[in-house]
């Protein structure tokens, strides 16, 4: 009797999932270039230091989705260690923190040669432009991304599956008590997260943010005080050393959304399932955000857990609206973006700085656009903020768009 071989079932690819990415990206590009940072919607703007606003969910739904992307990598390795993928992984992580590195430094080398005296020589302005490695950022989004793609990876091939929940408690508990205990929810020089990152890497080398913060209270005539506030800056950088530890966490929650990716191969089981850790994870947040705030500049547990919660409902969403019912002819614009994300992203970076330093006689070609032809054309500053914005993704979008129909994939 002949023996029948079973059909292998063609593997689908989930769309979805690139349209998630897709989203995120250019909802990062978009938060990160409007025409004037004085003039912005307040959807738009991050939470000052506790809280959460829409654009904050941008970055956590990238790290949710790298998550993903790393368990649907690591299956090739059969997530058995092996020299070649400690290399592959090594290597990549590398790369990725090095492109952070340099971004952070033509933005320096391209402002400070805009900004220099004409006067001077242009051989001598270049080089004082590019030796800007004293007050060099050393982390930021694209070293956060390194850190947590290699912290994971790793953990993929070396562990247990069934014990990362529990290294992702470990994480966040660990890291909790931490803020809890040493001044982490306060914004001010004793913070344990800015603590560490000065001690390892120095004041001049992270991120300098402003906070509005309550210096103190005066009594009125009447039975009521008013509170009075000012701006302070400090340098607690948003994507410090220690707060990378509760990212790891949030990227290994992906990670095992992964799994439910690859294991559950029913579209609408998936649908269920992402819904049903969307909800448990979002009600855990909010629910333990009474005794641990919501904060993406300290990237808290009840933050990761949070976002990763929304970014698994709307996964669900798109799972259910593209690859259950169909609905794909509105996902090319995010799909372009969602084929080449990193390196749409690093282009959104290079021609943002670009765009702020190359000058046209007295002003930038952001200038030019935004204040001299949005503004006096629109009438309104905070709305030609966002249409430069707009207009700044279409951009990116054209060159992503060429990439997308010539099948180019540009891996970083």
């Amino acid at each position: 009797m002949e023996q029948v071989k079973p059909i292998e079932k063609k593997k689908s690819r989930i769309l979805a999932i690139d349209i998630l990415r897709g989203i995120t990206i250019a909802g990062m590009i978009m938060v990160n270039n409007p025409g004037s940072w004085g003039h912005i919607y307040t959807p738009l703007g991050h939470a000052e230091w506790l809280g959460l606003t829409p654009t904050d969910l941008v970055f956590p739904f990238f790290m949710f989705i790298m998550g993903i992307s790393t368990y649907i990598s690591m299956r090739k390795y059969n997530f058995e260690y092996s020299h070649a993928s400690l290399v592959k992984i090594i290597r990549r992580t590398i790369v990725i923190f090095a492109i952070g590195l340099a971004i952070g430094w033509f933005s320096r080398f391209c402002y400070t040669l805009a900004g220099s005296d004409s006067s001077i020589p242009l051989g001598q302005r270049l080089l004082d432009a590019a030796n800007n490695f004293s007050h060099m950022r050393i982390l930021g989004v694209m070293q956060r991304l390194a850190i947590c793609y290699c912290a994971v990876s790793v953990i993929a091939i070396t562990v247990k599956h069934k014990i990362i929940p529990y290294i992702i408690g470990v994480l966040f508990v660990g890291y909790a008590v931490l803020l809890l205990c040493c001044h982490g929810l306060e914004f001010s020089l004793d913070n344990i997260v800015y603590v560490v990152d000065n001690a390892l890497f120095g004041d001049s080398h992270l991120y300098h943010d402003t906070v509005r913060s309550l210096s103190g209270t005066v009594s009125s005539a009447s039975e009521f005080s008013v509170e009075i506030y000012q701006r302070q800056t400090l340098p607690i950088d948003p994507e410090g050393l220690l707060s990378t530890i509760p990212s790891i966490g949030h990227v290994l929650i992906g990670f095992l959304c992964g799994k439910i990716i690859m294991t559950e191969k029913d579209n609408l089981q998936r649908v269920l399932k992402f819904l049903l850790v969307g909800a448990a994870l979002t009600f855990t947040g909010f629910l333990l955000a009474y005794g641990m705030p919501i904060s993406k500049k300290l990237w808290t547990p009840t933050f990761a857990l949070t976002t990763c919660g929304f970014a698994a409902s709307l996964l669900a969403l798109l799972i259910y609206i593209i690859d259950v019912k169909g609905y794909k002819k509105w996902c090319k614009f995010f799909e372009s973006f969602g084929i080449n994300p990193l390196f749409m992203y690093v282009l959104g970076g290079v021609l943002g700085i670009l765009f702020g330093s190359i000058h046209i006689g007295d002003a930038s070609i952001k200038t030019w656009i935004y204040a001299h032809t949005l503004v006096p054309m629109l009438g309104d500053e905070t709305f030609a903020s966002l249409v430069y914005a707009l207009l700044f993704i279409a951009i990116n979008w054209s060159i992503g768009y060429i990439l997308y129909k010539k099948k180019i994939y540009i891996k970083i």
